[in-house]
């Protein structure tokens, strides 16, 4: 699974950015046991607290992607957050769409490692975490980073999603 395409896309990523994680230490993909497709699990799985879970949501926002990187401990408000980043109507992308634009599956979509970038909104709720999780690719993947190290090699925006 180390050799599967995504991680190794996710991973080269991380690297490229020197990505950081939460003592320090350059940033490594890992792999689970088992695939986690919920923050719910992820969070049981690595013994966090759900809310330092970094869901990757894909959004379509007027046919453009826009990935969300939000708090595992809430939804993103589709209304409100269209208002905040100027559109007229956000909505979760389907399964195609994703694939499409992230070249990784729903459960497993990373803040990076994507074929092009995309416009990336960064939850405001993470930066209580002092380490956070996110997926690697796969569903079996994740690494951990931090709210700054997130925002840094993402060149996310910090917003109010939910």
């Amino acid at each position: 699974m180390q050799s599967h395409p995504n991680v190794r896309a996710v991973q080269d990523a991380l690297e490229s950015a020197d990505a950081r994680d939460g003592v320090g230490a350059p940033t490594t993909v890992r792999l689970l046991p088992d695939a986690v497709h919920t923050a719910a699990a992820a969070a049981e799985a690595l013994g966090v607290d759900v809310g330092a879970i970094a869901n990757s949501l894909v959004f379509d926002a007027d046919g453009v992607p826009v990935l969300v990187l939000t708090s595992g401990a809430h939804r993103v408000d589709t209304v409100a957050l269209a208002t905040r980043i100027g559109v007229a109507r956000l909505r979760r992308a389907t399964p195609q769409f994703v694939k499409e634009h992230t070249g990784q599956v729903i459960g497993g979509v990373a803040p990076v490692g994507h074929p092009h970038p995309l416009r990336t909104l960064v939850d405001t709720a993470l930066e209580k975490y002092d380490e956070i999780w996110a997926a690697g690719g796969v569903p079996r993947a994740v690494f951990p980073t931090t709210y700054a190290e997130l925002l840094r090699f993402t060149g996310g925006t910090p917003t109010d999603v939910a």
